[in-house]
């Protein structure tokens, strides 16, 4: 009996640290699009993601080494962190610096925000012990309209003008939804082992295209350009992989996806109180949306798992 009442105490106190570190996976993420947006405009777009991946990975490479934690020699394992470093960074951070450069910030969130469609779509045709359910989708359900509604109709005025940018960031939504339900299979390692192997071998699988693609040595990037790439790696990639995969595994990927609802009122947020912008009038409404569509999805992800 003691025992069981433990295990069931450790379960809860889990849960609550995944969905406290949701809200700030989702805090770090919401504030890349800003400085994508920033970055991109004098950074070419797959130079911008390569870098960022690469200081990304060395960051937490270093913390690694001071923590005194030793990567993965084989080479199986590697293969793993390169499909998940494709998925969960490259493509994903490629299509959404070449989207942004067209595709208004707002814009950009509500149509990135669809990764936990695709994630539950994913899930409920290969199952297994994530399978989603019911509850899932009317949290997907609730938490898109949600999102709708707190960006506001205006928002989607530009639907169609700029296709091709729209278009990439929706397949970087597709590829973000694969990385969360292919990274279930590192749930056994250090968190921080599974970021860091993923950003090398991402970091050197991009590098060398964008050298060779866009020539960035050409380039004349602004301070502004080359302060948000920093921030859009240490903060939003490095600090983030590490949360996120900290979460994974007590969320499942359904659950861990619902961070791309909560992005959304983080960034209306910094909007209204940091750059003056105005809070759509049905944003309360909204809110009320996400928040009950992330706790269905993420309330859901271990049931009938004690």
């Amino acid at each position: 009996m003691t025992t069981t009442g433990s295990g069931n105490d450790d379960g809860k106190r889990e849960r609550a640290i995944a969905y406290m570190l949701l809200v700030v996976l989702a805090t770090v993420w919401g504030s890349a699009y800003g400085l994508v947006k920033i970055g991109v405009a004098t950074i070419p777009p797959m130079t911008f993601a390569a870098v960022r991946i690469a200081i990304a990975a060395t960051t937490l490479w270093l913390v690694l080494g001071l923590r005194g934690v030793r990567l993965p020699r084989d080479i199986a394992t590697w293969k793993v962190f390169l499909i998940q470093g494709t998925l969960g960074s490259i493509v994903p951070f490629t299509l959404l610096a070449w989207g942004q450069r067209t595709v208004d910030a707002s814009l950009a969130t509500i149509l990135n925000s669809t990764s936990p469609i695709f994630a539950f779509l994913l899930m409920a045709v290969i199952g297994g012990q994530d399978r989603p359910n019911a509850r899932h989708l009317l949290g997907v359900v609730a938490g898109l309209g949600g999102v709708s509604l707190i960006v506001g109709a205006e928002a989607l005025s530009g639907l169609g003008r700029d296709f091709a940018g729209q278009i990439a960031i929706v397949l970087a939504s597709v590829a973000y939804g694969g990385a969360a339900v292919y990274g279930r299979r590192f749930r056994a390692l250090d968190p921080m082992v599974t970021a860091t192997g993923a950003l090398l071998a991402a970091a050197a699988a991009s590098l060398p295209v964008a050298l060779i693609v866009e020539r960035p040595w050409t380039a004349s990037p602004s301070m502004a350009s080359v302060a948000a790439l920093a921030g859009a790696a240490v903060f939003s990639t490095a600090v983030g992989f590490a949360i996120y995969f900290r979460i994974l595994a007590t969320l499942g990927p359904v659950g861990t996806t619902a961070q791309a609802y909560l992005r959304v009122p983080v960034g209306v947020a910094v909007g209204v109180f940091l750059l003056g912008e105005t809070l759509a009038p049905s944003a309360l409404a909204g809110l009320v949306f996400v928040v009950f569509g992330v706790w269905a999805m993420t309330g859901a992800a271990r049931a009938g798992k004690g």
